[in-house]
C-alpha cells in the first residue's frame, strides 16, 4: 500500500508532499491541472525512463520518495533473494539529476533500476486507459485463475518443487560434463597419484638427507681440520695442553710465596680440563667421520627424485607434494563414483519430475474449474459497468511434455466488447476505456480472494456517465474493501465514493505555474463534485445533488 509520496523538481511540481488512505482515493482536477504529472512521477519511482528536460528547475535534481506498508505482500522472500534488508514500512526513492545520472534506493541501499522495477510492479499496478497492463501478461492470467481456485499455497509448493528438480538437474548436468572431462583424464591422474605414491614421501626427509649429504661432500675436509685442531690442543710438543699444564706448574711452585695466585692456579686448572675434554670430542668426531661414496650415492638419487617431482609439480617442498597427492586421490575417487552420483541424481530427477506432473495435473483440472465461474461473473460485472455484450472467455490448454514454473497449463483471455464479434486477445480488439473495465472486472472477482498491489485507475470513467458511471463507484468502492485503489476521475458519481479525495490545482505565480495537490475536507469535497455536476459556480441545486451523492 501507497502510505506517502513525496515529489521534488518534477515538471510543474516543485516540492509536493501527500499521504493516501488504505481504501479508494480520488483525485479530481480541472484538465492540465497536474493528475498525469502525479502519474508520471509516480511511474518514474517505478523504474521508468527518466528526462530532465521535464525538470522544473534545471539546475536541482529531481527527487521521487514512495513509503510503502508490505505487511500483508508476503515479500520477505523476495528481500532475501536481493540481499535487501526487510522492513514492513518500506521506502523507495529515486533520484535523478540534471545530467541524466540516476540513483534509486530500497531502504536507503543502493539498487540498480531493473531491481527497483521489479519491486515496484509488486506494489502498484497503474493502469490508464492507453495500457494492457497485465492482461496480456500470461502469469497474470495464470494468477486470476489460481486465486480463484484457493491455489496460491498449492502454486507456492509447486514451484518450490520446481526450483528444486531446476537444481537438481543443473547439478547432474554439471557431473556429467565433469565425469566426460574427468573420464578422459583419468589414467593421466592415476599415473601420476601411482608416481607419487611410490616416491613413499615422507614429511621432513629431504632437509634431514640435505643436511647427510653436506657432511658427506665435505667429509675429508671435516677429518682434516679436526685432526688439526686436536693437534694444535694435545698431540703434540707444541699443543696447547701441554703448554697450559707447564704454565699450571709454575703457578703452583708460586703459591707459597703469593697465596692469591690460588685463584689464578684454579682458573688456568678448569682451562686444561676444558682443553682437554675438547680435544677428545674432536677426535672422537673425527674419527667417526668417513666418506661413503655409496652412501652419497644413494643420497643423491634420492633427492634427485624429490627435485622432479617438485619442479614437475611447481611447487618447493614435500608437504606441497602430499597435499597434491591428496588432490588428486579426491579427484580419482570422484571419478570412480561419479557414475553412481549420475545414476542418483537421475532417480532424483525421476520422482521430482514425477511429483510435478502430478501436483501440476491437479493444479490444470482446478484452474478449469474455476473458468465457468470467473467467465460468468466477469460478464455480469461487464453489464454493471455500461458493457452489456461484453464476452471474457478463457483459453487454458495444457502441454503435457512440458513443466514450466507455474505447471503446464498455458492460458490465454479473449474478449469481445461486441454483439456478433469474435472473441479475440484483448490486445487485439479493446480501446482504452474498455480495457479499464475489463481489468476493474477481473481485479473485482480476485480482490476478496487475496491481497493485491495498490492499483490506480488513470480515467476509467472513459465513455461512461450516468447509472454506468455509479455502478463503476460502487465496484471501486467494493475493491478498495480489501486493497488500496486510486482512481483519477472526472465524474461526480466516482468521485462520490472516495474515502479521502484529493484535488489536483494548479497555482498561477507572478513568473510561473506549480501544480499541487490537497486532501479535501467534507464542505470542500461537497462543493467540488458540486462543481463536477454544473460548472465552477454551482448553486444550491447542484450542491443538494452532491451532498445526496455522498451520502449515498
Amino acid at each position: 500500500m501507497l502510505n506517502r509520496l513525496a515529489i521534488r523538481n518534477y515538471a510543474l511540481i516543485d516540492n509536493l508532499d501527500i499521504s493516501f488512505s488504505d481504501s479508494l482515493n480520488i483525485l479530481t482536477g480541472e484538465t492540465g491541472a497536474g493528475k498525469s504529472i502525479i502519474l508520471g512521477a509516480l511511474a518514474l519511482l517505478l523504474g521508468q525512463r527518466a528526462d530532465s528536460k521535464y525538470f522544473y528547475n534545471q539546475q536541482k535534481k529531481c527527487v521521487i520518495e514512495g513509503t510503502f506498508k508490505l505487511a500483508s505482500f508476503h515479500l520477505t522472500e523476495f528481500f532475501d533473494e536481493n540481499d535487501l534488508d526487510y522492513d514492513p514500512e518500506t521506502i523507495l526513492r529515486r533520484e535523478i539529476s540534471a545530467d541524466g545520472k540516476t540513483r534509486s534506493f530500497i531502504n536507503d541501499t543502493p539498487v540498480n533500476l531493473i531491481l527497483l522495477k521489479q519491486l515496484g510492479e509488486k506494489l502498484i499496478d497503474i493502469h490508464s486507459q492507453h495500457a494492457t497492463l497485465e492482461l496480456n501478461d500470461e502469469a497474470f492470467q495464470l494468477n486470476v485463475l489460481d486465486v480463484v481456485a484457493g491455489n496460491q499455497n498449492r502454486v507456492a509448493e509447486y514451484r518450490l518443487l520446481y526450483r528444486n528438480r531446476q537444481q537438481t538437474i543443473q547439478k547432474l548436468n554439471d557431473l556429467i560434463a565433469e565425469s566426460k572431462k574427468s573420464g578422459a583424464d583419468q589414467n593421466y591422474y592415476q599415473f601420476q597419484f601411482d608416481e607419487l605414491e611410490n616416491a613413499a614421501l615422507k614429511n621432513g626427509e629431504q632437509i634431514l638427507l640435505e643436511k647427510e649429504l653436506e657432511l658427506l661432500t665435505h667429509a675429508e675436509e671435516i677429518k682434516r681440520n679436526l685432526g688439526l685442531v686436536t693437534q694444535l690442543l694435545d698431540s703434540s710438543d707444541d699443543a696447547a695442553a701441554p703448554k697450559l699444564k707447564d704454565a699450571l706448574g709454575y703457578l703452583q711452585q708460586t703459591e707459597k710465596y703469593l697465596p692469591e695466585l690460588g685463584e689464578l692456579s684454579a682458573r688456568l686448572q678448569s682451562a686444561l680440563i676444558d682443553i682437554k675434554d675438547i680435544s677428545a670430542e674432536t677426535e672422537n668426531i673425527e674419527q667417526q667421520t668417513t666418506f661413503n661414496e655409496q652412501r652419497t650415492s644413494e643420497i643423491n638419487e634420492r633427492l634427485n627424485t624429490l627435485y622432479t617431482l617438485q619442479k614437475k609439480h611447481r611447487v618447493s617442498t614435500v608437504p606441497a607434494l602430499l597435499e597434491l597427492k591428496e588432490t588428486i586421490a579426491a579427484t580419482l575417487k570422484a571419478i570412480l563414483f561419479a557414475d553412481e552420483d549420475i545414476e542418483r541424481l537421475k532417480t532424483e530427477c525421476g520422482l521430482l519430475t514425477s511429483e510435478l506432473e502430478t501436483r501440476a495435473t491437479r493444479l490444470s483440472e482446478q484452474r478449469k474449474a474455476v473458468i465457468p465461474q470467473i467467465e460468468q461473473r466477469a460478464s455480469t460485472i461487464l453489464n454493471d459497468v455500461g458493457m452489456p455484450a461484453g464476452v471474457l472467455k478463457i483459453k487454458c490448454t495444457s502441454a503435457p511434455d512440458e513443466l514450466k514454473p507455474s505447471g503446464k497449463d498455458l492460458v490465454q483471455y479473449l474478449f469481445s466488447a461486441n454483439k456478433g464479434q469474435e472473441p479475440l486477445p484483448v490486445n487485439k480488439v479493446a480501446s482504452g476505456g474498455e480495457l479499464s473495465r475489463l481489468m476493474l472486472s477481473i481485479k473485482s472477482i480476485i480482490a476478496s480472494s487475496t491481497s493485491l498491489p495498490t492499483i490506480i485507475f488513470d480515467e476509467i470513467d472513459t465513455g461512461i456517465s450516468g447509472e454506468v458511471a455509479l455502478k463503476v463507484g460502487n465496484i471501486l468502492e467494493n475493491l478498495a474493501e480489501n486493497m488500496q485503489v486510486i482512481a483519477i476521475t472526472h465524474l461526480p458519481q466516482i468521485a462520490s465514493k472516495g474515502k479521502s479525495h484529493y484535488q489536483v490545482y494548479k497555482d498561477n505565480q507572478a513568473d510561473r505555474s506549480l501544480s499541487n495537490i490537497r486532501i479535501l475536507d467534507p464542505d470542500e469535497r461537497t462543493l467540488e463534485i458540486a462543481k463536477m455536476l454544473s460548472g465552477e459556480n454551482p448553486g444550491e441545486f447542484a450542491l443538494q445533488n452532491a451532498r445526496e451523492l455522498l451520502n449515498n
